[in-house]
């Protein structure tokens, strides 16, 4: 099992768990209570930083149900946290987009993320590719 080095910025969040057996993404919270009106931006902090092993990196995601809850997107799609952001102040935060007027409580669980395997180091061939079927390009899958 790895360990990873947590600071906490807050008590008012539940600390993090893992779940075994459910999901192996673990939910964060929102650290502090936000109000957006619709259009606005902000960065909503997550109360954690944490030291991440050499040659790991986090992937943050909104919760399938953030949207609905909440009506806030993120804004930069996936955020990817490198195993470098670990000092005492690279605390971590969800970039949140508004489409409706919203409040966010503090604990409120918006984002998840999963530790993942840097990518192997990897060298580009130029080929023609012509050994290889087309699937036909970009949307040739249909609608259904």
């Amino acid at each position: 099992m790895e360990k990873i080095k947590i600071k906490y910025f807050t008590d008012k969040i539940e600390k993090l768990t893992y779940i075994g057996g459910k999901s192996d993404w673990i939910d964060l919270r929102a650290a502090q209570r936000v109000e957006l009106k619709k259009g606005e931006f902000q960065l909503i902090p997550l109360g954690v930083a944490m030291a991440l092993p050499e040659g790991y990196e986090a992937h943050v995601v909104p919760r399938s149900s953030t949207f609905k809850n909440f009506g806030i997107i993120q804004v930069n799609s996936m955020g990817i946290i490198d195993n470098t952001y670990c000092g005492p102040n690279d605390q971590w935060f969800f970039p949140a987009y508004a489409l409706r007027d919203t409040v966010i409580e503090v604990n409120d669980r918006i984002c998840q993320f999963r530790i993942m395997e840097n990518q192997p180091t990897i060298v580009f061939e130029e080929a023609s590719l012509e050994e290889h079927a087309d699937r036909g390009g970009y949307g040739s899958t249909g609608k259904q």
